[in-house]
């Protein structure tokens, strides 16, 4: 079995003076290896290619075979790291809790701790007419939530 922590070496070393980042790696069974990266201006097929040749070139699949995809960081993706956090404060997001809950909302802030998103709702005081717009912070962990999504919206 190909070591997850050679791979990540290899990968780091390689990203050492891009612009491009290192989201995930996963090793599955027969050495299915998948490598998400991401950049802060997106990722395009070249560098994709450039990284998988690069990895290629350090495995030797005499010694044990591989399979290897190289891919970017989707809008679909969930965030799963701080620098993807930060690429999309100021955006909207879909946090879905551990606890089940689903909130919808900007994302405002975050650090190495967590986020914060700015969730608006709609309330109707008692005695008014219409309903009037009430913006919270909510504030997470990243333990405490299953995944943080960018919204697309058209």
């Amino acid at each position: 079995m190909i070591e997850k922590s050679m791979l990540l070496e290899l990968i780091n070393e390689y990203l050492k003076d891009s612009s491009n980042y290192l989201v995930e790696v996963s090793i599955g069974s027969a050495n299915s290896i998948t490598v998400e990266i991401d950049n802060d201006e997106g990722v395009s097929i070249e560098e994709c290619v450039a990284l998988s040749h690069y990895i290629e070139s350090k495995l030797d699949r005499e010694t044990e075979d591989f399979e290897l995809t190289v891919t970017s960081a989707g809008l679909t993706s969930p965030l799963r790291t701080l620098r993807q956090y930060k690429k999309f404060e100021g955006k909207e997001v879909e946090v879905l809790s551990k606890n089940g809950r689903k909130y919808k909302g900007e994302l405002k802030t975050s650090n190495e701790n967590g986020f914060t998103i700015i969730v608006t709702t709609k309330i109707k005081p008692e005695g008014a007419k219409r309903k009037v717009e009430m913006s919270e912070d909510i504030s997470f962990k990243f333990d405490e939530v299953k995944y943080t999504k960018y919204l697309i919206r058209f």
